[in-house]
């Protein structure tokens, strides 16, 4: 593997034989040298051999190994002949983040902190596995499947206005609900507003730091007044739609001509290929309507202590996800299949969120004019990890990770010890840097740094 600087920030693994194309890296020299650490570039580099790959294999700076794609991975691919790949969305189908931004005062939400975020874990499930007690009908399950947040705003969780500021509003059109499996209907109906393990999170945040003041007062951010950053996903069913089609395309894929088994694929506009992507959205939907039910749930507790209390939705964004999108293919606008796997749009001017690791600083950006010449429009969706689940679990102890966060004057609740060891701040790059890479880059720009207060993991 030959790797070139091709400028600041910018590398590139060259096309050899077998690639289609070449591998970009965005990446400070900081970050590369972590990057190396892993096999994540030979897995930029063997998706850089799929079908109908278009322009690069691009890795973003939170770069990371992962499942057939690395996380912090995107690639475009041509609708006639290229192809659609599970690996290069991930099993939690829109593992996403929103943040509610309120009228509360950070000095206001700390006289109440610790009842609020006990009231919160309380009321919302959370850890491995853990569900409601009450399951979804299946008319019902089925509606969350084809409408997302739109559903849960009808049955009242949420208003019309929090759509117009989700990712697609809230649902995708192109659903089959007949694809999904029993399987994959059992492990969702008792999951739907649930927070899941992981590096899922419920964080109440300040705003700490305004770059550019003018967009910050049009999205309606000042310092010290206190947002809830959500992050989650699909939960089981989303798990299980990718499980289901990864076995399905394994039985109708030539594996021998594979550079790696977890990158089986099936043609975009093949009869399986459309399937699993209207399967998919089906859990993109199902991701939607979960962060809008806990959003909700929370805003009705912030509402029950704070007087006069007032918030809205400033954004919610997918990270592992496949869209049909135009993008600038050869000077020309052309629909193309996108992957992103633990990647995040970033349109121009479109708000763009990049949490911190547990601990950490989060950012507001709007995306940046070079990112649809750069990545299909597209940044990095949070710090990237450094250090295995496995890894972190055998040389971290809880009460040290515990004592880390709290002695940063943060409220930590979580249902899992080894969860909190496994999410230490210490396990993921430094996100200052990597929200920087993608700033001097033009990828997003900075608008708000954002300090957390108290701090909820499953």
């Amino acid at each position: 593997m030959k790797l070139k600087e091709v400028s600041e920030n910018v590398w590139e693994v060259e096309k050899v034989e077998g690639m289609l194309v070449p591998v970009r890296i965005y990446a400070s020299k900081g970050i590369l040298n972590n990057i190396k650490d892993d096999d994540s570039i030979q897995q930029a580099i063997n998706v850089s051999k799929l079908p109908g790959i278009i322009d690069f294999s691009i890795a973003l700076p939170d770069m990371h190994q992962g499942y057939g794609f690395p996380i912090g991975g995107v690639a475009a691919f041509d609708l006639e002949d290229g192809v659609i790949s599970p690996g290069g969305v991930g099993f939690d189908i829109n593992c996403g983040v929103r943040i509610l931004v309120t009228n509360i005062k950070k000095k206001e939400f700390m006289s109440k902190r610790e009842k609020v975020v006990n009231k919160v874990q309380e009321i919302i499930p959370n850890g491995l596995g853990k569900g409601n007690k009450e399951k979804l009908s299946d008319e019902k399950l089925e509606n969350y499947l084809k409408f997302g947040a739109k559903f849960a705003v009808e049955k009242g969780f949420g208003f019309e206005e929090d759509l117009k500021n989700c990712e697609d509003e809230g649902f995708v059109e192109d659903v089959d609900v007949s694809l999904i499996s029993q399987r994959a209907r059992a492990r969702g109906k008792p999951q739907l507003g649930t927070l899941g393990s992981g590096n899922h999170f419920i964080e109440f945040q300040s705003i700490e730091e305004i770059f550019d003041g003018g967009v910050a007062k049009k999205l309606g951010l000042e310092k010290d007044i206190i947002c809830v950053m959500i992050h989650c996903g699909s939960r089981g069913l989303g798990h299980q739609v990718a499980s289901d089609y990864i076995q399905k395309m394994e039985k109708n894929c030539d594996l021998s001509n594979l550079p790696d088994r977890q990158l089986v694929y099936s043609p975009v506009k093949s009869d399986l290929g459309q399937e699993y992507l209207k399967a998919m959205n089906c859990a993109v939907n199902f991701a939607f309507a979960n962060r809008q039910i806990i959003m909700h749930k929370i805003r009705e507790v912030l509402g029950k202590n704070f007087s006069n209390y007032k918030d809205f939705l400033l954004r919610d964004v997918c990270h592992n996800i496949a869209k049909i999108e135009k993008h600038k293919v050869g000077g020309e606008l052309k629909e193309v299949c996108v992957h992103r796997k633990g990647a995040t749009r970033a349109f121009k001017d479109e708000t763009v969120l990049i949490p911190g690791s547990m601990g950490t600083s989060s950012y507001i950006l709007v995306g940046g004019s070079e990112a649809e010449n750069l990545s299909f429009s597209s940044t990095a969706h949070g710090a990237g990890r450094v250090m295995g689940r496995a890894h972190a679990g055998r040389t971290l102890k809880y009460s040290d990770v515990k004592k880390e966060i709290e002695d940063k004057g943060i409220y930590l609740k979580s249902s899992s010890e080894k969860g909190v060891v496994q999410e230490a701040p210490e396990v993921y790059k430094d996100v200052d840097e990597v929200v920087d890479v993608s700033d001097k880059l033009d990828l997003a720009k900075k608008v708000a740094r954002l300090n957390p207060l108290a701090v909820i993991k499953g």
